[in-house]
């Protein structure tokens, strides 16, 4: 079995590590490439879209090299078909930050977009962000559409000339038969994926035909543009904000006047922008499991709640208000921040009544399962970066465990709830570090002379090797634990009786965005 080829990993004694070969095989085997229990993104595109015309042409080596782009690009496109799958036009995006999701799902997708914060300054920027972004969205699409209509032209006059009356006779049936693409007959998602358990139904394959080509190449130059279109989303600043004030909260509750405020603007939004299909408003909130969506978007339809790296308990908040709220019928969530999750059994206190962000699943809380923070702080490491050398910083982890053995034997400090930072990087030695991060701490450096620090440093300098070796085992063991939150959130969803399809998609290149993998799920009642 699994366990017997494992268990000389450690010695049953000492529980010391045997065996660094066969750990490193162990954490692989349990890792969630290998355990066979995630979604193909390709196979769920192919699945939402039910037509079998595969990807709209954008391949992930097409991406910008930024992080961001990166992921805004994939994640859209994604949501783009369960949304349309599900016959839904609106999409809540929780922890949306400075609004690159969501202002490119309204724009590019033609989505009614709520981006909700819990930071009113993001909120400001992110408004600021998007109305600039509009005001040079129609210019920025012709003139990146001239572009391409150039280009066709350089290619069609290094081909033969068709005749005038052939040309004419394609556009009118093009014009005449693009409607009825919409009218096709229907085959379900089972017939095409059947391993995936839908059974809903969706469009089905149209026949190859001139038409469908154009129709395709069309498609691909919208693509083509969407990718362009990325590029704005850099260019605008990110720390553009002006005053607006469309909602303000200080807590998850909202105050009758707040409530009358919020109705208020969302009304005169509606009238002014009603000639609009793509809107996107950012609203501030502080999300909880118990958030009513409907004291926050007034107009709340039958839509879609999406997340793009929710951090800590937000994540699990997220698909709690998904499986409990019958209006929202699809999620797509990816987390981050696994360290800032809160543990129902981390204390061994009995606090039955509270909302925890892990565990969520019945199962992994009948048993009472607990990682701890040291474990959680693991998972937030990236094997995949590592492996194609981008290495831990080894040093600024020495410093802070040196810092650590001062503060402990200096000054009996063995928890705080301040936090040391970005120290290292503003330090030009040890002793500046450690003076700098005991401030920050609000500890007297002066009780330690430079002499006492850089003796501390000496001290410990020659198991630095052994620091970085201790935190390569961290990094061999990230995926183990990440996979463990995962599934956790799967099995959290499999346990709901009115969700029809749940599952997890790895959507991003992990060593351009380490969290990759979503969370996604459509209720039985969501599509027809």
């Amino acid at each position: 079995t699994d366990n017997d080829t494992f268990s000389n990993v450690f010695c049953e004694k000492s529980k010391k590590l045997m065996d660094v070969h066969l750990f490193a095989l162990a954490a692989q085997y349990y890792s969630l490439s290998n355990l066979g229990v995630s979604t193909p993104l390709g196979a769920l595109l192919e699945a939402l879209r039910g037509d079998n015309q595969g990807t709209t042409g954008i391949k992930t080596d097409e991406f910008m090299n930024n992080k961001k782009s990166h992921e805004v690009q994939v994640m859209s496109e994604l949501v783009d078909n369960i949304a349309k799958y599900c016959g839904i036009k609106q999409v809540i995006d929780i922890g949306s930050g400075k609004g690159y999701l969501s202002s490119f799902l309204s724009m590019q997708y033609n989505l009614k977009v709520y981006g909700i914060d819990s930071s009113n300054t993001t909120t400001n920027g992110a408004h600021e962000r998007n109305r600039k972004l509009k005001k040079h969205w129609r210019a920025y699409q012709s003139r990146a559409r001239a572009n391409i209509e150039n280009q066709k032209l350089e290619k069609a006059n290094d081909r033969p000339v068709q005749s005038e009356t052939h040309c004419k006779a394609v556009s009118e049936d093009l014009l005449n038969k693009t409607g009825s693409l919409q009218e096709q007959d229907q085959v379900t998602i089972q017939d095409l994926v059947p391993s995936y358990g839908f059974t809903e139904v969706a469009t089905s394959e149209t026949g190859k035909n001139p038409v469908v080509d154009l129709v395709a190449q069309t498609q691909s130059d919208e693509d083509k543009l969407s990718e362009e279109v990325l590029a704005i989303l850099n260019v605008l600043p990110p720390d553009a904000v002006e005053v607006f004030a469309l909602s303000q909260c200080d807590g998850g509750e909202l105050c009758e006047e707040e409530k009358e405020q919020r109705k208020i603007a969302s009304l005169q939004a509606k009238a002014s922008k009603s000639s609009e299909s793509n809107l996107y408003f950012p609203l501030t909130s502080c999300i909880t499991a118990e958030t009513e969506l409907s004291d926050i978007i007034t107009d709340l339809e039958d839509s879609m709640m999406v997340g793009l790296h929710t951090c800590g308990d937000l994540a699990a908040n997220t698909l709690r208000i998904f499986a409990a709220k019958p209006e929202i019928k699809a999620v797509c969530s990816v987390g981050c921040c696994y360290h800032l999750l809160s543990e129902q059994f981390e204390n061994q206190e009995d606090c039955s009544e509270e909302v925890w962000g892990f565990p969520m699943c019945q199962y992994l809380k009948d048993k009472g399962w607990c990682c701890g923070r040291n474990a959680r702080m693991s998972a937030c490491l990236a094997l995949e970066r590592v492996a194609v050398g981008q290495m831990l910083p080894t040093e600024s982890l020495f410093y802070r465990a040196v810092l650590q053995v001062i503060i402990e034997d200096i000054y009996g400090v063995t928890k705080s709830d301040r936090h040391v930072g970005k120290t290292f990087s503003k330090s030009s030695s040890f002793t500046d570090y450690v003076r700098k991060s005991l401030k920050k701490l609000e500890l007297d450096d002066s009780k330690v002379p430079d002499s006492c620090i850089m003796d501390y440093y000496e001290k410990y300098k020659h198991r630095m090797n052994e620091l970085e070796a201790f935190n390569m085992l961290k990094v061999v063991l990230a995926p183990c634990i990440e996979v463990l939150i995962l599934l956790d959130r799967l099995c959290y969803l499999k346990e709901q009786d009115n969700i029809a399809w749940s599952g997890l998609v790895k959507l991003f290149d992990p060593v351009k965005s380490p969290r990759c993998c979503a969370v996604i799920a459509l209720k039985k009642q969501a599509c027809f």
